[in-house]
């Protein structure tokens, strides 16, 4: 299999994201919310596309993840997690206290950071061993949820009842330790649904250089 890389493959996918982005911030249902939501979008965007302007490569698979995951986020932050018209249908269908879109979003937090994280340290040559490797995934996927929800707890803290609608926490006292869950649960199936497909399209790839 040849070389992918993300100015052949990306490029479009940039563009939807971007695209679906700006159409987000035309009318978002709260300013303030979706201006931090759609924060960690634009900036995977440029962190994207300098990435591609050095020619640096990313597998198919990561790069249809991080496309899906920039369109949760911005779906979240147009609509406020609270009132996002999916979540609202589940509510409904189900009969669930609350909207649940939020769950979504942070059982993406695990399922599509566990494949960025394996594919850097596989590409850097950082892991060898597939025991370990598959630990450091699941420890980085939730060291970054836990360090996502201090920085929530940060956001709570300096803007008070401004950042209601980006807490998100819907009245549940456990919304922060039911987001970790999912977060894991997110990264545990990433792991066991992923791992050979991406060990495959690694396998064709060269590592990346220390300095890149």
């Amino acid at each position: 299999m040849p070389m992918i890389r993300i100015h052949s493959i990306g490029t479009w996918q940039c563009l939807v994201v971007l695209g679906y982005l700006l159409l987000s911030g035309l009318q978002p249902h709260d300013r303030f919310t979706w201006v931090l939501e759609v924060s960690w979008v634009a900036v995977g965007l440029v962190i994207v596309t300098r990435l591609s302007l050095r020619g640096t490569s990313i597998t198919p698979l990561l790069a249809w993840l991080l496309t899906l995951h920039a369109v949760i986020l911005i779906y979240g932050g147009w609509h406020t997690y609270e009132r996002v018209p999916l979540g609202e249908w589940m509510q409904s269908t189900f009969g669930w206290e609350r909207n649940h879109y939020d769950r979504i979003g942070h059982f993406a937090q695990g399922f599509i950071p566990a494949v960025l994280i394996r594919e850097v340290l596989l590409r850097h040559e950082v892991v060898h061993g597939r025991g370990w490797l598959e630990w450091i995934v699941f420890a980085g996927c939730m060291a970054f949820t836990g360090l996502f929800e201090i920085l929530e707890f940060a956001a709570a803290l300096s803007f008070g009842g401004a950042s209601d609608a980006y807490l998100g926490s819907q009245g549940d006292i456990w919304d922060a330790q039911w987001d970790m869950v999912y977060c894991g649960m997110g990264t545990l199936f990433s792991i066991m649904i992923f791992r050979k497909m991406h060990r495959k399209q690694l396998a064709s790839m060269k590592p990346v250089d220390a300095a890149m």
